[in-house]
């Protein structure tokens, strides 16, 4: 059914300004609280107050009508992070995690992401494809139309790439909008000496030349990525003209969110542990602020101070970090309703 007309529905328009909202400004939904949409094949060709005119509907005498009934009619789920391109398990490590073993313990003991990196060199791109697939299908039935999805599952040349790969074959098999981000700095892999140098001078080259203008992202934590190491990464990244994000704050305060804001970010997410004066920055910045919520709830750690970080006038966006680890949730319903907590 392309062409149908509903009618009855209180409608979430979000209409405004082309430019994040902040402060009271994000209460503005753009709300018709009787409203009709009209769509002509498969597009949405008018959206108005109260009954629709005859004029609208026109000759067509066998339009389909759909009664809302006074129901909610909003646009889809924008997921601007997630990890949802993995093999294997870490159940046992969600367990460990209820019995109060520290993620960051979890990781320095081969865990966490090293767990998945380990699976995912050992999968074919196919099957990394096909596990995806299943994943966003399971997105869009929570009203999840489009997502970002990140590599770092890889962390050599080789399998970085097959990652990416299997993300864009799965971009062409599904109606929805699949974004890949290359995150080749998810962790520092103890197996390769000079791991960082490689990732920056060798690895990143090779994605920009088969996926040029790609977003770069790095985790820069105790354990992980380190600000100095962020920092050349994204110099690197930046002088190949792509875009780049980072994880930022999520159990230590290092001083990269300033830095990131000063090299232009497009996002910096986490936040759970950013200083008030970070804070302030990021909110005199054009940087979006992503708030993570189920990896506090999945972790039994802290939240993002979200009250204050949309009150300090930051843009700010909410996603799932849906991963195998500390987020297995891809639901941005489940998402949103522990952000309101």
């Amino acid at each position: 059914m392309t062409d149908f007309l509903i009618i009855n529905a209180r409608i979430l328009t979000l209409a405004g300004e082309n430019s994040p909202r902040r402060k009271q400004e994000m209460n503005d939904l753009g709300v018709i609280e009787l409203g009709h949409v009209l769509v002509k094949d498969g597009l949405i060709k008018h959206v108005g107050e109260g009954v629709p005119s005859e004029d609208l509907i026109g000759e067509d005498e066998d339009l389909p009508i759909v009664d809302a009934y006074g129901r909610v009619l909003m646009p889809t789920f924008v997921d601007c992070h997630t990890h949802s391109c993995w093999a294997g398990s870490r159940l046992e490590e969600f367990e460990m995690g209820l019995r109060g073993v520290p993620y960051l313990e979890i990781l320095q003991n081969g865990g966490g992401i090293m767990s998945t990196v380990r699976a995912v060199r050992e999968s074919s791109q196919e099957e990394l494809t096909i596990d995806l697939l299943g994943r966003l299908g399971l997105m869009t039935s929570l009203g999840t139309t489009s997502m970002e999805v990140k590599s770092g599952y890889g962390l050599t040349t080789k399998d970085e790439l097959k990652m990416l790969r299997a993300v864009h074959d799965a971009s062409q098999d599904v109606p929805q909008l699949i974004v890949g981000t290359f995150l080749g700095a998810h962790a520092i892999d103890p197996d390769q000496k000079n791991f960082a140098e490689i990732v920056i001078h060798e690895t990143l080259p090779a994605v920009v030349q088969e996926f040029p203008g790609i977003t770069c992202d790095a985790y820069c934590e105790e354990g992980a990525w380190s600000v100095e190491q962020t920092t050349a990464l994204f110099e690197k990244a930046i002088a190949l003209d792509c875009p780049i994000r980072a994880h930022v704050d999520q159990f230590n305060s290092l001083g990269m969110l300033p830095k990131a804001v000063d090299m232009g970010a497009k996002s910096v997410d986490h936040l759970e542990a950013s200083t008030d004066d970070e804070l302030k920055k990021l909110a005199a910045s054009n940087t979006m602020g992503v708030l993570l919520p189920s990896s506090g709830f999945c972790l039994h750690d802290a939240y993002a101070r979200g009250r204050e970080i949309i009150d300090l006038g930051c843009a700010v966006a909410i996603a799932t970090n849906y991963n195998p680890g500390s987020a297995p949730s891809p639901s941005m319903p489940f998402t949103i309703s522990l952000a309101c907590r």
